[in-house]
């Protein structure tokens, strides 16, 4: 996944009907090397770095654009903590209905919402993103929140993505980014019912903490992807990692691994199906396919979770946000 914006300054391109894009952004498109932008981009460019995909790119298969709407889009609701204390799923819903309506406004069809990481530690500086700590409220707000989201309200479908999978809210001290360490019986009672519950109401996306599990990575643990996310909880849709999150599991972090190539195989093989804003699956996964590090078996499996999803959108039927509609709808 790659920044919808390019290089600050850098050089434009034009597509065929005029619009000017980021050229090293639009020529990645162009070529196949990104399948999902980040950063609300505005509808006209939207639907122009759309036509690339679908009409200049080698694979003719269309974009996602995912950007924040925590609490809303053009209509702010209130926080979600605050959300929580409402205590009405019709609220919760009607929140995610809106951000379904207003988000291809924003030239976007997926939403990195709801955040569902319990927090029992006020001092955790992202505790006002999330539904608090109790994970009976926090399942129940985060379904509602993706049903709303995903309930094709508006002209175009938008996807929704629970995060940080999982336990990011339990952070030592309240420190963002910081290690977590709790007992199974924790993790399993408090901080992993909002997933399961989000899974169940169909959420397409899913994105891993940038936290340590009890010494793992999450970004790059298999048994929290694929054990207990894919095996226990039936997630069907992808995973994205968070901001470089992939990236951010090297030597000097975390330990987990002395090269990018490294990274990469450690990150396919744990599944991790997308790579935001680091670039290192771009640039290292050919190279580790054609060594027999990554099986070519991990990359369809990756690509297959993706295409679901985009299939699910119904974006080969309807790539382009109408404008015309969303004016009226808006």
């Amino acid at each position: 996944q790659l920044g919808s914006a390019g290089k600050e300054g850098g050089p434009l391109s034009q597509d065929a009907t005029g619009v000017a894009l980021p050229a090293d952004v639009a020529e990645m498109v162009r070529k196949g090397e990104v399948g999902s932008l980040i950063g609300a981009c505005g509808v006209t460019n939207f639907n122009a770095f759309q036509r690339i995909a679908m009409n200049e790119a080698r694979v003719k298969i269309p974009l996602m654009v995912g950007h924040d709407m925590i609490h809303g889009v053009m209509t702010q609701a209130p926080i979600p903590l605050a959300l929580a204390c409402a205590w009405d799923e019709k609220t919760w819903q009607d929140c995610g209905r809106l951000i379904a309506v207003e988000s291809p406004a924003k030239g976007c069809n997926w939403t990195f919402t709801p955040m569902v990481d319990m927090c029992r530690d006020p001092r955790w500086g992202r505790i006002a993103e999330g539904p608090g700590q109790d994970p009976y409220l926090g399942a129940r707000m985060g379904a509602a929140m993706v049903k709303g989201i995903q309930s094709k309200a508006g002209v175009m479908p938008v996807a929704s993505c629970l995060k940080h999978f999982a336990a990011y809210g339990g952070a030592e001290a309240g420190r963002d980014y910081n290690t977590v360490e709790m007992s199974e019986s924790t993790f399993r009672n408090v901080y992993l019912p909002p997933f399961k519950a989000g899974v169940e109401a169909g959420a397409l996306t899913v994105m891993p903490a940038f936290n340590t599990l009890n010494g793992a990575p999450c970004s790059v643990t298999k048994w929290l992807l694929t054990d207990i996310l894919r095996d226990h909880l039936a997630f069907k849709g992808f995973t994205i990692s968070d901001w470089c999150g992939v990236s951010e599991c090297e030597l000097d972090h975390h330990g987990m691994a002395e090269t990018h190539a490294g990274l990469v195989d450690l990150a396919m093989d744990a599944g991790m199906d997308q790579d935001m804003m680091a670039g290192l699956y771009r640039k290292e996964l050919v190279q580790l396919v054609k060594d027999g590090k990554v099986p070519m078996a991990q990359v369809d499996r990756s690509v297959r979770n993706i295409l679901r999803v985009k299939n699910a959108l119904g974006l080969w039927e309807n790539p382009y946000i109408d404008e015309a509609k969303l004016a009226s709808q808006i």
